[in-house]
């Protein structure tokens, strides 16, 4: 308990969210439950959903009650009797490791923020299957629950009472509160009260003296008064006691409404500020951090199917989005069916690669009082998530058009007035950074997307001078005669800067797009095409640059190659041959067309269920490519026509191949035979005979020598 005490302490505020938090999921409850069976909302004021607020300056007691599901004993012992079921040492970590508060309410301890303030918990709470219960703990991490038979009978649900500490009593103001509900939950789908304290103007009997004094002042005129005047003020004195009032102010208490704002979704979004948008995202995606989401989209459908729906972008990813992507449901939209919360755990409304948006629909047409599993199978669930894909991808979509940044095929003039570009600018590459492998999992995923979801695709490349392009701007600087879209796949953009297969690209001004993310290696496997224009992996066999012509040079290069390949023969290599793409490295290791790359082949063999058997199917066969113009390779052509049958050209042969094998991004088979060629190498060019011996080392023999003496002395000893 302390530690979740100290790791949220700086933010005390947060324990009246997490409370109406839970008070608002007891009720959705209740309300689900009652589509089906009426009766479990009882009469009277039971029946009715709402949120109450209340106060006790004198005893410091800050009460919340709702009229939800409420808790069996049971319910309570494991609610509220097991500090974060999904792991408090979880939550620690994450929350050390990224000071993230919004993760209280991820990991299950929402409820325990209230130690901030209290020192002292009553959880009152009463189900309909059940007696009511108390539940009751000091901040000791100990608890008690017993048969509530002193308290008011609560009907049905939950009032929980805080006995706040001396420091906290800034709680015990309305003013607070107020402002609290306004900012964290304006938004809460059922009406929130506060018991409200409010001056009035009261009519009271004035006091005695005070008319007393009132009659001696109007008798102090004329005493000489007419009989019948005095007979008629006689009779009307009784009456004029009566009336005799004065005004004073007096402090009465009512219910007040707090979060009086009509669902947002039901609103024209005409009617809608930017900044109700982030107020109601925040409210319902519960993020209470200071930043806006990075866009929204608030639209109807019509027609068959009918419903509401707000979208929204977050500004930031989850730490755990990627997490057992295919193995967990992440889903991040709450479904309504005519204004009833159904579910937030309804992940057919959305793909999983469009998880990470957040979000609300309301159907008209989706039946009410179903099970789950026939409102999973019913027809217009479809209809509705194919119109929620396409609305999020234009959604996405504008974030690119409305940025600057973006606009880089524009003339300065028209990107300089296009509206307001300070807030705008930069958002897609933000939202790229956060998101960008969710749009990659799409275009694997949904083949009827993928032209769209590759639109959305950014990367740097030889000519983006380090910012991020598009797929559109790199088909725009194609050159005349291009008919391929050129890529390389690797670790980093520096390891890929100094590859040697994009010698020859550079030189003849071919711009090559940089793929770093592990997953581009799949994604590619999937992006056959772009507007009609091929993908190419420049480390691949099939490259083709211009109308070269090397049939002059394969022809004289004809015996070295044929020779190579030969004895590579036990190396996996398939063909030896004149390359296109070489510039000023003697030679590289091509992979076939579609087998694996090398990058691919060194994140299959870094997995830790990886088989070695399928792998070796899938590497496929290697390729040498030799340039025919370097000075390495013309000087071993010479030698192989000498004398092919000498040793050390041989040697040198594998040991050119090796370094190429390392340079091209392949994993070495035997670095211990690499090394022995390097050193063997380096002796020749020292002119250190091959047969040269090393040095005996004379300490270690005397040490031998000593160690064997004094294990016999010890022997002679015993």
């Amino acid at each position: 308990m302390d530690i979740i005490i100290n790791s949220l302490y700086s933010n005390k505020d947060i324990f009246l969210r997490e409370l109406i938090s839970n008070a608002s999921d007891a009720l959705d409850k209740i309300r689900f439950l009652s589509l089906t069976d009426k009766e479990v909302l009882g009469e009277g004021d039971t029946s009715k959903l709402d949120i109450q607020i209340k106060l006790d300056k004198e005893k410091k007691i800050l009460s919340l009650r709702d009229r939800g599901i409420g808790m069996t004993k049971e319910d309570l012992i494991k609610n509220l009797g097991t500090i974060a079921k999904s792991g408090t040492s979880a939550f620690v970590e994450k929350m050390q490791s990224s000071g993230d508060l919004n993760l209280i309410g991820q990991f299950g301890v929402g409820f325990y923020s209230v130690y901030l303030v209290a020192d002292y918990v009553e959880v009152i709470s009463k189900h309909n299957d059940d007696k009511q219960y108390v539940w009751e703990s000091k901040a000791d991490g100990a608890f008690a629950i017993s048969e509530d038979t002193w308290n008011e009978p609560l009907g049905r649900g939950t009032e929980i009472r805080l006995h706040l500490r001396d420091e906290a009593q800034e709680y015990l103001e309305e003013s607070k509160l107020k402002e609290l509900v306004k900012k964290y939950s304006e938004f809460i789908n059922f009406p929130i009260y506060i018991w409200a304290s409010k001056e009035v103007d009261v009519e009271v009997p004035a006091d005695e003296d005070e008319s007393s004094d009132e009659e001696e002042t109007s008798d102090s005129g004329s005493s000489e008064e007419g009989e019948d005047e005095d007979a008629e003020k006689s009779e009307d004195d009784d009456a004029e006691k009566k009336s005799k009032t004065k005004k004073v102010k007096e402090t009465t208490y009512e219910w007040e409404l707090l979060n009086d704002v009509k669902a947002i979704w039901l609103r024209s979004p005409k009617e809608v500020t930017d900044e109700e948008y982030a107020k109601f995202y925040h409210s319902l995606a519960k993020d209470f951090s200071d930043e806006n989401p990075l866009a929204w989209s608030h639209f109807t459908a019509e027609g068959d199917v009918e419903f509401k729906a707000v979208l929204f972008v977050p500004p930031k990813a989850p730490q755990d989005l990627y997490e057992s992507y295919y193995n967990t449901n992440k889903a991040n939209l709450k479904l309504y069916v005519r204004r009833v919360f159904i579910s937030d755990e309804f992940d057919e409304l959305l793909p999983k690669y469009l998880s990470f948006l957040k979000g609300l629909v309301d159907s008209d047409t989706l039946p009410l009082n179903v099970s789950r599993e026939m409102l999973q199978a019913h027809s217009s669930l479809k209809t509705i998530k194919k119109k929620l894909i396409r609305k999020a991808l234009d959604m996405i979509r504008k974030i690119a058009e409305e940025d600057p940044d973006e606009s880089s095929g524009k003339d300065e003039k028209e990107v300089e007035t296009s509206g307001d570009d300070d807030e705008k600018k930069g958002q897609y590459t933000k939202f790229w950074n956060e998101f960008g492998k969710s749009i990659k999992l799409g275009i694997i995923e949904d083949a009827t997307n993928r032209n769209r979801l590759a639109k959305l695709l950014r990367f740097e490349s030889t000519k983006s001078d380090g910012k991020l392009t598009s797929l559109d701007q790199y088909i725009s600087r194609m050159k005349s005669g291009q008919k391929d879209i050129f890529y390389i796949t690797g670790t980093s953009k520096e390891q890929l800067e100094k590859s040697p297969f994009l010698e020859r690209l550079k030189k003849k001004n071919y711009e090559v797009i940089f793929f770093t993310d592990p997953v581009d290696e799949y994604l590619m496997q999937y992006l056959m095409d772009y507007e009609g224009k091929q993908f190419q992996n420049v480390s691949k066999e099939g490259l083709k640059i211009g109308n070269e012509k090397n049939k002059e040079l394969k022809e004289s290069f004809k015996e070295l190659t044929k020779w190579w390949k030969n004895a590579l023969a036990s190396d996996n290599v398939d063909e030896v041959k004149i390359s296109n793409r070489l510039d000023n490295t003697p030679c590289v290791v091509v992979t076939s067309k579609y087998g694996w790359s090398a990058n691919m082949e060194r994140i299959m063999q870094s997995q830790t269920l990886s088989d070695s058997s399928k792998q070796a199917y899938m590497r496929g066969k290697r390729i040498l490519e030799i340039n025919p113009r370097h000075p390495i390779i013309k000087e071993l052509r010479e030698r192989v026509v000498k004398d092919s049958e000498d040793e050390g050209v041989k040697q040198t042969a594998q040991l050119i191949y090796q370094t190429a094998l390392m340079e091209s991004g392949f994993n070495l088979p035997d670095p211990k035979d690499f090394a022995s060629r390097i050193y063997s190498s380096v002796k020749s060019s020292l002119n250190i005979s091959p047969d040269a011996t090393i040095e005996d080392d004379d300490d270690v023999e005397e040490t031998e020598i000593e160690s064997e003496t004094k294990e016999s002395a010890g022997k002679d000893e015993l």
